[in-house]
């Protein structure tokens, strides 16, 4: 009793769980009246969504529009031509790239009358041979971190080329190289804005809230609407989901240059725009290029999702591949785009880390000395495609260009495998599996599907109450009554009971796998390269084991969802309990503490708000992973989202089920992120 009078907030939370049980049990059992559910007042907004953007695509401000094909001309809406026009200027954009890769066809267009266009094939532009793309990128890797990150860059361009996936891996990487710039520029135009707007950032907050919790499918289903399906819409969509983390990560490097950097800038005669340009973004670069590197890890964690809207490459063979059940060739395009990810990943952060020597006087072959080798590689390389021509003059040129599935293969061997386990291990895995359903999740699906809407608000408010105020309650408020007001209120309850477990299940994991590793720099190192490997692996390789082993139940999703939230409680616990300052330590050990009472005492509470924002990322990870195994048949937000997909009026569907899920992971982020702030101010760390 003594503690609780001194944790006032734990004795309100005890407090508002007995009102809320008291609620609960009292309105379970009518079920017809406002207090157990809200009348669905935003039906109707789907339809009135679908109806405006098929009035703005098809009817607004029509104008005339010459159709070459035809030989006519035909009326069309304005902001259609110009999404069309748009997305056509991407799709020549990734073309281009993907040409240069892989070779293609070149057009010449000849104008023999005013009305008329008529188009010539007139080049055959061949394709680098892959030894000059794998040689590049290994000359790239030894100049800006040596051995080590160019012997990475030359197994993981090897084992592509070599297991046959060469053709699909430039797909997707000519699909990154035009997606990750545009959404770098933007992320650049709108962080500068919003650092020297303070309106344009209050815009753009909530903005970049909704979007970095929004699922990537919700996406999808709005872009193909307004550009239209191929990999055009797939880089439209990406760019959309990987420009917020740059904006975010260009305002905090700006906000980060010190006072007397920007003085020394203006005393030096700088104008604000020289000072800005000049000053201010060169001094923030390691902020901004670890926002390049963010923005390559979104870029290809959408490779696969875009896929489902047309987008080439491995993204869409592995799609295939778990359609067809086929196992090892879905592991091994997962491994490929694992590469692709990881080479990347460790080139940008080289850049970020790279210093250059303004001051050294070298000579010209040695300022340009890589550049020299990189031409001399392709003379190398182009001489060995051309005798690789004529020796394999009736097969495979490997000195060339592998042809796509022509190279060697483990599929049979990872098959063999997984058929291993689901002989073995299927019927053992069958108890644990009907145990967890029927004593565990069963009932607390029921017990959350049997929640009131009146009990449900009085504990999500008034646990914004105790940990924010009436401004934290109102807020959480806000988004629970936006969700309570669409039809979609049960399949909500279903995404937070699947959602509550993995993160529960997630947060002890992490939590004590952190805090051991944390102790031991080598296995802080091992952890930390296993969390690396773990979130660069696209997120549907995650279900191709459960699925195998536990079939099409919630137990499958589950546990996907599990390994993939346990990787940021993970690494934010580590990283929280390394920071905690070794004099502490010592002062403990001085005092006579024990391990577990230096643990509990010391590095727990000082680690408490950095851990709290890994748990928040745990809860975002988590729906993303709820919402994407509704493709293995839950009955979650996700599964109606999936819906919307596949149909043509589903944009309004779409963009309403996408809220309500960002809508959760805002509450969530939000109480956690005031929670981390008052526990910061109250250790003095802000």
């Amino acid at each position: 009793m003594e503690y609780l009078k001194k944790n006032i907030q734990l004795s309100q939370f005890l407090g508002l769980l007995a009102v809320f049980f008291v609620l609960y049990f009292t309105i379970s059992h009518s079920e017809h009246n406002v207090f157990w559910r809200l009348p669905a007042l935003f039906a109707p907004l789907p339809a009135a969504i679908n109806g405006a953007v098929e009035f703005l695509m098809f009817e607004w401000l029509p104008i005339e529009i010459y159709d070459a094909e035809l030989d006519e001309y035909e009326e069309s809406a304005l902001l259609k031509e110009i999404t069309r026009g748009f997305s056509g200027a991407v799709l020549f954009c990734i073309q281009f790239i993907r040409e240069l890769l892989l070779g293609g066809v070149k057009t010449i267009v000849a104008f023999t009358s005013w009305d008329f266009i008529r188009a010539n094939k007139w080049l055959v532009w061949p394709a680098l041979p892959w030894t000059v793309v794998a040689g590049g990128a290994i000359i790239l890797g030894y100049a800006l971190r040596g051995k080590g990150l160019a012997l990475l860059v030359g197994f993981s361009t090897a084992y592509i080329a070599i297991f046959g996936q060469w053709v699909p891996a430039m797909e997707t990487l000519s699909f990154v190289l035009i997606a990750a710039p545009i959404s770098v520029l933007l992320g650049l135009v709108f962080g500068v804005l919003a650092f020297k707007s303070k309106k344009v950032e209050t815009v753009l907050m909530p903005l970049l809230n909704v979007a970095q919790t929004m699922p990537h499918f919700s996406y999808l289903v709005p872009v193909t609407v307004l550009f239209g399906v191929g990999d055009h819409a797939g880089a439209i969509a990406t760019i959309i989901f990987a420009t917020p983390p740059m904006i975010r990560l260009t305002l905090l490097g700006l906000k980060k240059v010190p006072p007397e950097v920007i003085e020394a800038g203006l005393m030096s005669g700088c104008t604000p725009r020289q000072s800005m340009y000049r000053v201010m973004i060169p001094t923030a670069r390691r902020d901004m290029l670890i926002g390049i590197n963010q923005v390559i890890m979104q870029c290809l964690a959408m490779a696969v999702i875009a896929s489902f809207i047309g987008a080439k490459g491995l993204g869409f063979n592995l799609l295939l591949a778990l359609n067809q059940l086929r196992i090892g060739q879905a592991l091994e395009l997962g491994i490929c785009i694992v590469l692709i990810a990881v080479v990347l990943d460790k080139l940008s952060l080289a850049w970020a880390d790279k210093q250059t020597d303004y001051f050294a006087d070298l000579e010209f072959a040695q300022r340009h000395k890589y550049s020299l080798l990189f031409l001399g590689l392709f003379v190398v390389a182009t001489l060995l495609a051309f005798i690789g021509s004529i020796l394999f003059r009736d097969g495979i040129n490997y000195f060339y260009l592998i042809p796509h599935n022509q190279g060697i293969t483990t599929e049979n061997f990872w098959q063999a495998g997984v058929d291993w386990m689901v002989d073995n291990w299927y019927q053992g895995l069958q108890g644990f599996n009907k145990g967890l359903i029927v004593n565990v999740l069963v009932p607390m699906k029921n017990a959350y599907l049997g929640m009131p809407v009146s009990a449900t608000f009085l504990l999500v408010m008034g646990i914004g109450y105790i940990i924010g105020g009436i401004r934290s309650a109102l807020i959480v408020g806000a988004f629970l009554l936006f969700i309570a007001l669409t039809e979609w209120w049960d399949r909500a309850l279903i995404t937070a009971y699947m959602t509550s477990f993995a993160v529960i299940a997630s947060v002890i994991i992490g939590v004590s796998v952190g805090s051991v590793c944390a102790q031991y720099s080598l296995a802080t190192k091992t952890a930390l390269l296993v969390c690396d490997t773990f979130q660069t692996f696209p997120s549907f390789i995650y279900l191709i084991p459960v699925i195998m082993l536990f079939g099409v139940t919630d137990t499958s999703v589950l546990i996907a969802v599990i390994v993939y939230a346990t990787i940021p409680a993970t690494r934010y616990t580590i990283e929280g309990l390394r920071n905690v300052p070794e004099t502490l330590r010592e002062a403990g050990a001085m005092s006579g503490v024990n391990a577990w009472q230096r643990w509990t005492r010391i590095e727990l509470p000082l680690a408490f708000p950095h851990m709290m924002l890994g748990i928040n990322q745990t809860v975002i990870f988590a729906l993303f992973m709820v919402i994407i195994g509704a493709m293995i048949g839950t009955e979650d937000l996700g599964q109606f989202i999936l819906k919307a997909l596949s149909d043509k009026n589903g944009t309004g569907n779409g963009l309403m089920l996408g809220l309500c899920v960002a809508f959760i992971g805002l509450a969530v982020d939000h109480l956690i992120n005031t929670w981390a702030n008052q526990r910061k101010a109250q250790l003095g760390l802000t």
